[in-house]
């Protein structure tokens, strides 16, 4: 019978090893840094033994750690490879997803050729569109969804949850300075779903009185973005699409008051599928690039 270590714990002191940093393998392991300082600890109370120096923020091996690194990772190195030549029978072939076309085209499409590089033995077979699904008939292996996470029958994994804030150009930012909230009512509005958004933020934000009701409207998120970075008007627009483009400098965001959003993204699924090696690739890797957006 072989005696060994719980697996997790190995997993935190190769990362903690390999960057002297706790901080940063709990974000290669998407993890927090007290799971990780946890983990650490509990390998030392197996062992018998420290394996790390710790001196206020500077972590160092220990001769004992320094001895036993290169096994562990060896061995986790190898589990990985074992690993990766059997899944790769399995993971091969395609995974068909319906996707809204507002999340598809501002957020997915933008991330895909990392989830392309990591496993390209996966066929994604993407359909974008608004339309509900009926994963009875098997056309579907899984969906990308705005809702409340309530679909019966289906596992419903929490993607982002969704908050709302006015955003624009930096162009018409530069034309009529948005300062205080009575600026607003320098600009046209511009109305992504639900139309009563603005109403609501600006009631929520205490604005003075702006009419929400004018403006043009859109039902697709990602054309609203479109209109809001082309200088069209100010957009009450959803921060998880809008990620990229804020970090890239085509919006800015002029205003701390954000709004939670009565729906959030799910990834959504038959709980039978749980196991399919192929959807759970996607799921792992799905969410833990949503996480890194929000960080």
């Amino acid at each position: 019978m072989r005696r060994l270590p719980p697996l997790t714990s190995l997993k935190a002191f190769e990362a903690a090893a390999r960057h002297q940093n706790f901080t940063r393998a709990a974000a290669e392991l998407h993890v927090t840094q007290a799971a990780i300082s946890h983990q650490v600890k509990q390998l030392e109370e197996w062992l018998g033994m420290k394996l790390f120096e710790r001196r206020g923020h500077a972590l160092t091996l220990t001769p004992d750690g320094k001895a036993y690194l290169p096994d562990v990772a060896e061995a986790l190195d190898r589990l990985t490879a074992a690993t990766e030549r059997l899944t790769s029978r399995t993971l091969a072939g395609p995974l068909r997803i319906t996707v809204l076309p507002s999340f598809a085209a501002k957020w997915l499409m933008p991330r895909l050729s990392r989830f392309h590089a990591a496993h390209p033995e996966i066929e994604l077979d993407l359909v974008s569109t608004e339309e509900s699904w009926d994963f009875s008939s098997k056309h579907f292996d899984l969906g990308i969804r705005l809702g409340q996470g309530r679909w019966s029958g289906l596992q419903a994994d929490l993607i982002s949850q969704e908050w709302l804030t006015p955003m624009c150009s930096p162009a018409l930012n530069a034309r009529k300075p948005l300062q205080t909230l009575s600026d607003l009512r320098l600009h046209p509005l511009l109305h992504d779903t639900p139309r009563d958004g603005w109403s609501r933020w600006l009631e929520s934000a205490k604005a003075p009185v702006v009419d929400a009701r004018k403006g043009a409207g859109f039902t697709d998120s990602s054309l609203a973005l479109q209109a809001a970075i082309d200088g069209h008007g100010v957009l009450l627009g959803r921060l998880f699409l809008a990620a990229d483009d804020i970090a890239a400098g085509r919006l800015l965001t002029p205003y701390r008051q954000r709004m939670k959003n009565d729906f959030s993204y799910w990834l959504v699924y038959p709980k039978a599928s749980a196991l399919k090696p192929r959807l759970m690739a996607f799921r792992s890797w799905l969410l833990a690039e949503a996480e890194t957006c929000q960080r």
